[in-house]
């Protein structure tokens, strides 16, 4: 056989790869799309308390409307003239782009709000599942794409970022991470693979800074493995660095403005996050490229070394408010009653005290992934792909450690080692069958599967409940306690538009559901809106009555069973909300008729108040 028609077999054998890949992650995504059209896609009209996801959609219309694409102003929170988003539109271009569509073909921009909102996460669980088979493909060969199949679905169904009406930005990160991984497995076959993973590392670091970490252990990786093999790794180190700094050129010019080319912003994809990224990957591609300094593998580390000194530097003398915490610049009583009671924002330890159930759901996939990695290094036999699914595996969980949210990148992670465990003991089933290998097998299926810890967890944690506590909650089905759903705002958007005074947890679905303008919203770059609402609901009756004179507040709403008024009035018992709660209402207010005992209370500001 030819050296010429081997390579056609190869590129053939590939095709068929990608194929049968693609028709598994569209029958994985198929699959999920019934399950929810079976459930009537209740988070379209529910959506379930998650803010972030019902504000980009507020950013979608405004920008449909004919708010600048450079103007990430949120005019309708905050203090009088809005507040500054730290959102890319990078993720509100492609929802635009559907709504526009469908709305032209069909003449509803309701129905092509609905289309984009099932749309538009469809296609990211699709792309994400397409990366996840390859990846596990790559990793664990052929026998491991039925178990990535079975274990990466019900691994992300379970955490939810692909459900309809998910809008916010991570589950595009998680996608483009994902592939900028793949790709680098990839890349010593098929060359414009470690391109394409600059590009996907460039992209998920543009749409949020939440991705650093797994960007920075990504370049670290193809670097380290440029310095230890440099006849197998130079080209994919120039490459990727190449796609890296290339693609974040282009980012920046697309999405910051010019007037503000010279601002800093540690939080959004600006001039810092532009400078990193295109020394880096210069640095990177000019040190794969050059003889000098990649002849030996100690050149190399030299080399590699100067370049992560220089980066260092920059960043410690031009940019060094962002060595600080991400929330340094949050008022201390924000820290206290916004993030610390965010539920993604929690530690691990935070989150053991109070909700340890969760656990289980959250780190025990990961954990056995990761024990599995620390097996095979302890065995020998050491590869390439398990350096790269290892260290971006153990980052993701670390960070999961700190915030909750990490836990989405661990738990999608640890399904490549998970499958690649499974296809073991199916083989092993297969060749020796007995009793004991059909038994491990299931046992692997089992673990493996992450909603299966979760049911488990969320079994013992409902045999702990009190009888009190299940009649409670019994008590109140189909009802909504917290004000999540779409119609508990209905009589509050009929009401003529104006500035209502009411918790964070109200802010995003009071602009999603209605015309009216707020003050506070879960965003840390809303210190001013969130800080005048805290200190009229915190404070006394007199304070809240002139701050909605001054700040022209013609609502106030209320809803008792949110979490978030449950816990101002445990904290101010004596403040204007607690007092609201007691049904203490003040002279200056009117109760609105219609909406007494009804889960969201609406009080009208009289006109001589």
């Amino acid at each position: 056989m030819t050296t010429a028609h081997a390579a056609r077999l190869s590129e053939n054998g590939a095709r068929a790869s990608w194929r049968a890949d693609l028709m598994l992650a569209l029958l994985a995504t198929l699959g999920m799309l019934a399950v929810n059209a079976f459930a009537g896609f209740p988070a379209l009209t529910d959506a379930g308390g998650d803010n972030d996801n019902l504000l980009r959609l507020v950013e979608v219309r405004d920008l449909l409307a004919g708010q600048g694409w450079f103007d990430l102003h949120q005019y309708r929170m905050g203090p009088e003239g809005g507040f500054v988003m730290h959102w890319s539109r990078l993720v509100d271009a492609p929802i635009a782009a559907i709504v526009l569509a469908v709305s032209s073909l069909t003449g509803s921009t309701t129905l092509a709000e609905n289309v984009a909102q099932v749309a538009w996460p469809a296609l990211l669980f699709c792309l994400t599942m397409i990366f996840v088979i390859r990846t596990a493909r790559r990793f664990g060969d052929d026998g491991a794409v039925l178990p990535a199949t079975v274990v990466g679905t019900a691994a992300l169904y379970f955490i939810g970022i692909f459900a309809p009406g998910a809008l916010d930005h991570h589950n595009i990160q998680l996608m483009l991470t994902i592939a900028s991984l793949s790709f680098l497995l990839d890349a010593r076959e098929h060359r414009p693979a470690a391109l394409l993973s600059g590009l996907c590392a460039a992209l998920t670091l543009a749409v949020g800074m939440e991705t650093a970490p797994y960007v920075a252990t990504i370049g670290v990786c193809v670097a380290m493995l440029f310095a230890f093999d440099v006849s197998g790794e130079r080209l994919i180190a120039r490459d990727f660095g190449l796609g890296f700094a290339g693609v974040s050129a282009l980012v920046f010019i697309a999405t910051v403005p010019v007037s503000a080319w010279g601002q800093a912003q540690c939080d959004a994809f600006s001039t810092v996050q532009f400078v990193i990224a295109a020394l880096a990957g210069t640095g990177l591609a000019a040190i794969a490229s050059i003889e000098a300094t990649s002849r030996t593998r100690g050149r190399r580390l030299i080399s590699l070394g100067l370049l992560g000194v220089v980066l260092g530097a920059v960043l410690l003398l031009l940019f060094p408010q962002c060595l600080a915490s991400p929330y340094a610049e949050l008022d201390p009583r924000l820290k206290t009653l916004l993030l610390d009671n965010i539920d993604e924002a929690q530690s691990l330890f935070r989150l053991a005290t109070r909700d340890p159930s969760e656990l289980a759901a959250r780190y025990a996939t990961p954990l056995v992934a990761i024990v599995l990695l620390a097996l095979r290094l302890h065995r020998g036999g050491w590869r390439r792909q398990d350096s790269l699914v290892a260290v971006l595996l153990v980052m993701a969980f670390l960070v999961s450690v700190w915030q909750v949210r990490g836990s989405t990148f661990s738990i999608a992670l640890a399904v490549i080692p998970l499958s690649a465990w499974i296809a073991k003991w199916r083989r092993r089933a297969e060749t020796s069958p007995s009793r004991g290998s059909v038994l491990r097998m299931a046992a692997a299926w089992l673990i493996s599967v992450n909603s299966i810890w979760s049911g488990a967890a969320g079994a013992a944690s409902a045999a702990l409940e009190t009888g009190a506590k299940i009649t409670r909650d019994a008590g109140n089905a189909g009802a909504d306690p917290s004000c999540e759903a779409k119609a508990t705002f209905a009589a509050l958007a009929r009401l003529q538009d104006t500035t209502v005074l009411a918790i964070s947890n109200l802010g995003s679905p009071i602009l999603a559901y209605s015309g009216h303008r707020v003050f506070a919203g879960p965003y840390h770059r809303n210190n001013e809106g969130n800080l005048l609402a805290f200190d009229a609901l915190l404070g006394s009756e007199a304070q809240a009555r002139s701050i909605a004179r001054d700040h022209r507040v013609g609502l106030v709403a209320l809803c008792r069973g949110n979490p978030e008024s449950q816990l101002f009035a445990f904290t101010a018992p004596d403040g204007f909300l607690a007092e609201l709660m007691r049904g203490g209402v003040p002279v200056w207010l009117e109760p609105i008729a219609d909406t007494k005992g009804a889960s969201l209370e609406l009080y009208r500001v009289r006109p001589d108040g």
